[in-house]
């Protein structure tokens, strides 16, 4: 693996990506210095880097500020194009959300944060409504619980150490060993429960999607409003459905 001190990693290629990322982390347009502060990285780089990527059409520019272009939808389409089951994800979701009539979504793991990849929508229970790309700490929902039950031991125990567990309601679990015996149960039981960790207003239901191998790729969830649904009642009204659902994205050779 190539690290920053290897002669494998290609700063340039690394700092053009980190631009591209941070301008897609602040609305509208912005100058170089408030690309350069975000970036963390000199204006003449960073100067050498836009006018690049301009280049190339991933950065417009009226020579003051600069945004991104809808090229760089590519680099994001990209990885969802690779995931088997992403195409047929959105009609599999839109079934299943229109049969229990609730919302219903398909997210990866990603540096400890959950990424939504598919989503259908049928009621607005969050202040703000996810959609593909956006991240939640995975710690504080089902899915993410999920996802982080498929890590090996070493990968969990690392994710344990590194990460800082914020408590975002009086029920979010940021225990340590406490996460840990959920996230172990979780493996055991494949499903996940969380009830008002992320959010008081929500809790969730999720089953993992799993690859040819049998390892977890993503996972699938319900998410409902809290206090309709105990963890009893959401598993017998919609276990049966989604783990339906997430064998119909069962990656196969």
């Amino acid at each position: 693996m190539a690290t920053p001190e290897s002669e494998s990693f290609v700063r340039t290629f690394a700092r053009g990506l980190r631009v591209i990322e941070v301008m897609g982390q602040s609305t509208g347009r912005q100058n170089m210095a408030q690309i350069s502060e975000a970036a963390q990285l000199p204006r003449t780089v960073v100067r050498r880097l836009l006018l690049t990527l301009i280049e190339l059409g991933f950065v417009g520019s009226d020579d003051k500020d600069y945004w991104l272009t809808p090229k760089v939808l590519r680099l994001g389409m990209t990885y969802l194009y690779t995931l088997p089951f992403w195409r047929q994800s959105q009609m599999v979701l839109e079934e299943l959300g229109t049969r229990i009539k609730q919302s219903c979504a398909v997210s990866v793991l990603d540096d400890g944060d959950i990424v939504y990849i598919q989503r259908f929508h049928t009621k607005r229970i969050l202040a703000f409504s996810p959609s593909i790309g956006s991240r939640l700490p995975a710690y504080s929902v089902s899915m993410g619980k999920v996802l982080l039950s498929g890590l090996r031991d070493d990968k969990l125990d690392a994710y344990l150490e590194q990460t800082e567990f914020t408590a975002l309601t009086p029920h979010t679990v940021i225990e340590k060993e406490k996460l840990r015996t959920i996230i172990t149960q979780v493996r055991d039981q494949s499903y996940s429960w969380s009830d008002a960790e992320y959010d008081d207003s929500i809790c969730g239901l999720a089953v993992p999607i799993r690859g040819h191998g049998g390892e977890i790729v993503a996972a699938i969830n319900v998410s409902l409003i809290s206090g309709e649904f105990t963890e009893e009642q959401a598993r017998s009204e919609f276990l049966p459905l989604l783990k339906l659902a997430a064998s119909r994205l069962k990656q196969t050779d």
